[in-house]
Protein backbone atom coordinates (compact mmCIF):
# COMPACT_ATOMS: atom_id res chain seq x y z
CA UNK A 1 0.00 0.00 0.00
CA UNK A 2 1.29 3.29 -1.00
CA UNK A 3 2.64 5.58 1.73
CA UNK A 4 -0.66 8.35 1.99
CA UNK A 5 1.88 10.33 4.84
CA UNK A 6 1.30 13.80 3.65
CA UNK A 7 4.34 16.12 2.22
CA UNK A 8 5.12 19.03 3.60
CA UNK A 9 6.14 21.93 1.60
CA UNK A 10 7.88 24.95 3.49
CA UNK A 11 7.72 28.48 2.52
CA UNK A 12 10.14 30.92 3.80
CA UNK A 13 9.58 34.40 5.31
CA UNK A 14 10.99 37.70 4.37
CA UNK A 15 14.24 38.01 4.21
CA UNK A 16 14.95 34.88 4.05
CA UNK A 17 15.95 31.80 1.17
CA UNK A 18 15.08 28.46 1.35
CA UNK A 19 18.30 27.31 2.87
CA UNK A 20 16.65 28.38 6.25
CA UNK A 21 14.72 25.62 6.56
CA UNK A 22 17.46 22.40 6.53
CA UNK A 23 17.72 21.91 9.87
CA UNK A 24 13.60 21.15 10.19
CA UNK A 25 13.97 19.22 6.53
CA UNK A 26 16.52 16.94 8.22
CA UNK A 27 14.15 16.41 11.77
CA UNK A 28 11.11 15.88 9.69
CA UNK A 29 13.02 13.36 7.57
CA UNK A 30 14.23 11.38 10.61
CA UNK A 31 10.67 11.68 11.82
CA UNK A 32 9.55 9.94 8.06
CA UNK A 33 8.33 12.78 6.48
CA UNK A 34 9.07 14.47 3.09
CA UNK A 35 9.41 17.66 2.35
CA UNK A 36 10.37 19.85 -0.45
CA UNK A 37 10.68 23.97 -0.51
CA UNK A 38 10.62 26.76 -2.56
CA UNK A 39 12.55 30.00 -3.02
CA UNK A 40 10.24 33.11 -3.28
CA UNK A 41 10.98 35.95 -5.98
CA UNK A 42 10.62 38.51 -3.51
CA UNK A 43 13.77 37.58 -1.19
CA UNK A 44 17.34 38.34 -2.95
CA UNK A 45 18.45 40.14 -5.62
CA UNK A 46 15.60 42.15 -7.76
CA UNK A 47 15.13 42.65 -10.95
CA UNK A 48 13.34 45.55 -12.67
CA UNK A 49 10.09 46.11 -11.62
CA UNK A 50 10.47 43.78 -8.27
CA UNK A 51 9.00 40.61 -7.58
CA UNK A 52 6.17 41.49 -5.62
CA UNK A 53 3.28 39.20 -3.78
CA UNK A 54 1.53 37.98 -6.85
CA UNK A 55 5.28 36.81 -7.87
CA UNK A 56 5.74 34.40 -5.06
CA UNK A 57 2.22 33.21 -4.89
CA UNK A 58 3.26 32.16 -8.43
CA UNK A 59 6.05 30.41 -7.37
CA UNK A 60 4.45 28.46 -4.60
CA UNK A 61 1.67 27.22 -7.06
CA UNK A 62 4.42 26.28 -9.41
CA UNK A 63 6.47 24.11 -6.18
CA UNK A 64 2.75 22.54 -5.93
CA UNK A 65 2.74 21.11 -9.12
CA UNK A 66 5.84 19.74 -8.18
CA UNK A 67 4.86 17.81 -5.57
CA UNK A 68 2.87 14.24 -5.60
CA UNK A 69 0.39 13.31 -3.48
CA UNK A 70 -1.77 15.26 -0.27
CA UNK A 71 0.57 18.34 0.76
CA UNK A 72 0.75 20.14 3.85
CA UNK A 73 2.39 23.95 3.20
CA UNK A 74 3.78 25.12 6.22
CA UNK A 75 4.44 29.33 5.95
CA UNK A 76 6.53 31.50 7.82
CA UNK A 77 6.08 34.93 8.80
CA UNK A 78 5.74 37.00 5.53
CA UNK A 79 5.09 33.66 3.61
CA UNK A 80 1.45 33.13 5.26
CA UNK A 81 0.48 35.85 2.29
CA UNK A 82 1.35 34.36 -0.55
CA UNK A 83 0.79 30.67 0.74
CA UNK A 84 -2.98 32.36 1.45
CA UNK A 85 -3.08 33.80 -2.19
CA UNK A 86 -1.57 30.53 -4.03
CA UNK A 87 -3.48 27.73 -2.10
CA UNK A 88 -7.01 28.12 -3.54
CA UNK A 89 -8.17 25.44 -5.49
CA UNK A 90 -5.42 22.74 -4.91
CA UNK A 91 -7.50 19.40 -3.64
CA UNK A 92 -4.08 18.16 -2.70
CA UNK A 93 -3.66 20.81 -0.01
CA UNK A 94 -5.24 19.04 2.71
CA UNK A 95 -3.25 21.57 5.72
CA UNK A 96 -2.36 24.56 6.30
CA UNK A 97 0.15 25.58 8.86
CA UNK A 98 1.01 29.03 9.54
CA UNK A 99 3.97 29.71 11.49
CA UNK A 100 3.99 32.90 13.50
CA UNK A 101 3.09 33.87 9.94
CA UNK A 102 0.78 36.76 8.68
CA UNK A 103 -3.00 35.23 7.86
CA UNK A 104 -4.78 37.96 6.17
CA UNK A 105 -8.37 38.41 4.76
CA UNK A 106 -9.09 38.95 1.33
CA UNK A 107 -8.38 42.95 0.63
CA UNK A 108 -5.29 42.95 3.46
CA UNK A 109 -1.29 43.55 2.48
CA UNK A 110 1.32 43.22 5.43
CA UNK A 111 1.09 47.44 5.24
CA UNK A 112 -3.28 46.78 5.75
CA UNK A 113 -1.76 44.28 8.92
CA UNK A 114 -0.11 47.07 10.59
CA UNK A 115 -2.21 49.90 9.85
CA UNK A 116 0.04 51.71 7.37
CA UNK A 117 -0.33 53.63 4.39
CA UNK A 118 0.95 52.02 1.49
CA UNK A 119 3.58 54.14 -0.42
CA UNK A 120 2.97 55.59 -3.76
CA UNK A 121 6.61 54.22 -5.04
CA UNK A 122 6.72 50.41 -5.10
CA UNK A 123 10.19 49.85 -6.57
CA UNK A 124 12.73 49.32 -3.93
CA UNK A 125 13.43 47.07 -1.00
CA UNK A 126 11.93 46.97 2.40
CA UNK A 127 14.73 47.78 5.36
CA UNK A 128 15.77 44.81 6.97
CA UNK A 129 13.86 44.75 10.66
CA UNK A 130 15.24 46.45 13.60
CA UNK A 131 17.81 44.63 15.43
CA UNK A 132 17.67 41.19 13.66
CA UNK A 133 19.39 39.95 16.21
CA UNK A 134 16.73 40.14 18.69
CA UNK A 135 14.14 40.09 16.40
CA UNK A 136 14.08 37.23 14.24
CA UNK A 137 17.25 35.15 16.50
CA UNK A 138 16.62 36.10 20.18
CA UNK A 139 16.67 32.61 21.51
CA UNK A 140 19.39 31.31 19.26
CA UNK A 141 23.46 31.12 20.85
CA UNK A 142 25.52 33.57 19.67
CA UNK A 143 27.32 31.33 16.88
CA UNK A 144 23.81 29.92 15.22
CA UNK A 145 22.57 33.14 15.43
CA UNK A 146 25.44 34.99 13.11
CA UNK A 147 24.99 32.32 10.72
CA UNK A 148 21.61 32.70 10.17
CA UNK A 149 22.34 36.58 9.87
CA UNK A 150 25.00 36.02 7.30
CA UNK A 151 22.18 34.17 4.83
CA UNK A 152 19.52 37.71 5.13
CA UNK A 153 19.31 38.56 1.47
CA UNK A 154 16.70 41.80 0.23
CA UNK A 155 13.15 42.04 0.66
CA UNK A 156 11.29 43.85 -2.47
CA UNK A 157 8.80 46.66 -0.73
CA UNK A 158 5.92 45.30 -3.60
CA UNK A 159 5.79 42.26 -1.78
CA UNK A 160 5.23 44.10 1.79
CA UNK A 161 1.97 46.25 -0.36
CA UNK A 162 0.04 43.55 -2.45
CA UNK A 163 -3.25 42.62 -1.24
CA UNK A 164 -4.44 38.87 -1.56
CA UNK A 165 -7.54 38.67 -3.53
CA UNK A 166 -8.49 35.31 -1.93
CA UNK A 167 -8.22 33.38 1.44
CA UNK A 168 -7.20 29.57 1.18
CA UNK A 169 -7.75 29.17 4.97
CA UNK A 170 -11.80 30.00 4.28
CA UNK A 171 -11.92 26.53 2.48
CA UNK A 172 -8.47 24.51 3.87
CA UNK A 173 -8.51 23.18 7.54
CA UNK A 174 -5.96 25.59 9.03
CA UNK A 175 -3.63 25.36 12.45
CA UNK A 176 -1.38 28.73 13.22
CA UNK A 177 1.15 28.06 15.28
CA UNK A 178 1.76 31.34 17.81
CA UNK A 179 5.03 31.63 18.94
CA UNK A 180 4.68 33.27 22.27
CA UNK A 181 7.65 34.92 22.73
CA UNK A 182 8.34 36.77 19.38
CA UNK A 183 9.66 39.77 19.06
CA UNK A 184 8.91 40.06 15.15
CA UNK A 185 5.73 39.60 15.09
CA UNK A 186 4.27 40.16 18.63
CA UNK A 187 2.06 37.65 20.22
CA UNK A 188 -1.08 40.13 20.34
CA UNK A 189 -0.86 40.49 16.50
CA UNK A 190 -0.30 36.49 15.91
CA UNK A 191 -3.64 36.20 18.64
CA UNK A 192 -5.63 38.56 16.04
CA UNK A 193 -4.60 36.66 13.06
CA UNK A 194 -5.17 33.31 14.87
CA UNK A 195 -8.72 34.01 14.81
CA UNK A 196 -8.92 32.68 11.17
CA UNK A 197 -7.67 29.38 11.91
CA UNK A 198 -9.33 26.18 12.28
CA UNK A 199 -6.93 25.52 15.35
CA UNK A 200 -4.21 27.35 17.02
CA UNK A 201 -1.24 25.84 19.02
CA UNK A 202 0.84 28.20 21.35
CA UNK A 203 4.62 27.24 21.89
CA UNK A 204 7.05 28.96 23.92
CA UNK A 205 9.64 30.02 21.40
CA UNK A 206 10.60 33.23 19.44
CA UNK A 207 10.33 33.74 15.55
CA UNK A 208 12.35 30.58 14.52
CA UNK A 209 11.91 27.72 16.07
CA UNK A 210 12.81 25.91 12.91
CA UNK A 211 16.33 27.36 13.79
CA UNK A 212 15.60 27.25 17.41
CA UNK A 213 14.27 23.65 17.88
CA UNK A 214 13.62 22.03 14.79
CA UNK A 215 13.42 18.40 16.52
CA UNK A 216 10.39 19.84 18.57
CA UNK A 217 8.67 21.88 15.67
CA UNK A 218 9.09 18.38 13.30
CA UNK A 219 7.18 16.32 16.09
CA UNK A 220 4.61 18.80 16.46
CA UNK A 221 3.85 19.39 12.78
CA UNK A 222 3.20 15.89 12.83
CA UNK A 223 1.00 15.88 15.15
CA UNK A 224 -0.86 18.58 13.84
CA UNK A 225 -1.26 16.62 10.62
CA UNK A 226 -2.24 13.50 12.38
CA UNK A 227 0.83 11.30 12.32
Amino acid sequence: MPDQRPTFLLVHGAWHQSSCWAPLQAALAENGWRSDTVDLPSSGDQSTPNAGMYDDAVAIEEALQRVEGPTVIVAHSYGGIPVTQAAVGHPEISHLVYLAAYMPAEGESMYDIHGLPIPEELSGTFPLIDNPRESLYGDLPDDAARVALDQLVEQSLRSFAQPVNRAAWRAVPSTYILCEQDQAILPTLQETMSSHASSVVRIQSGHSPFLFEPDRLATLLGKVVGG
